[in-house]
């Protein structure tokens, strides 16, 4: 009788491995694939930012620390932290020195090519205004004005917002609209505190007060 129940225990205990053995194999092993696989992406990850930030503290020595800037070697380091880190903080960073060397060196179409490539796709709101504010005056030497006014559309972070508004009364002036630029260099005054206002951006309203006399 007892070795009758046995075997039927036996026989349930198969028949559920059959039926569960073999999933509940697969999930274990999903589950293991996902934890190393988890491990091993952020492994990854870690090593990837520290060799992209070596890249990018070579990039600053070149283009900050010497006594002159190396052009070649910025556009160099920045060219392979956009090829190996495409999309990161560093590689975009890279791009703005070399549309900073780039303008330096006269090259205003290879700078805007950088700048608007960030623009496409920036890897936060502190890249995406720089970019814009930086293209904004690449594009007015090139006489581009318009062009450059409508990238300042809307409103920038307060962060940026004094920044903005001067660069907006820049290209207004440029264009003669005198109005609206010391509309703007106004707006720029008002996001300051009243020492940062007393600069440049004074002058610039003192300029065209003198202008309307």
């Amino acid at each position: 009788m007892t070795s009758g129940t046995e075997e039927e225990q036996l026989a349930q205990i198969k028949e559920w491995w059959q039926r569960n053995g073999k999933p509940l194999m697969l999930g274990a092993v999903i589950a293991l694939v996902l934890v190393f696989g988890w491990q091993f992406w952020q492994k990854h990850q870690i090593n990837q930012a520290q060799s992209a930030s070596v890249l990018y503290q070579q990039l600053l020595t070149a283009a900050l620390e010497s006594g002159e800037v190396d052009a070649a070697e910025v556009s160099r380091l920045g060219n392979l932290l956009k090829k190996d880190f495409a999309g990161t903080h560093y590689a975009q960073y890279g791009s703005l020195f070399i549309a900073k060397v780039a303008v330096e060196a006269g090259r205003l179409d290879e700078a805007a090519s950088e700048l608007r490539a960030i623009l496409d796709k920036p890897a936060d709101k502190t890249l995406d205004e720089l970019a814009r504010q930086r293209l904004a005056r690449v594009l007015a030497a090139q006489d581009k004005a318009d062009e450059a006014l409508k990238l300042l559309d809307g409103e920038a972070d307060k962060a940026f917002a004094a920044s903005r508004e001067e660069l907006k009364g820049d290209l207004l002036v440029q264009l003669g609209r005198d109005d609206e630029a010391h509309a703007a260099y106004s707006k720029a005054k008002e996001s300051l505190s009243q020492d940062a206002a007393i600069g440049g951006l004074q002058m610039k309203l003192d300029d065209l007060a003198r202008g309307e006399a």
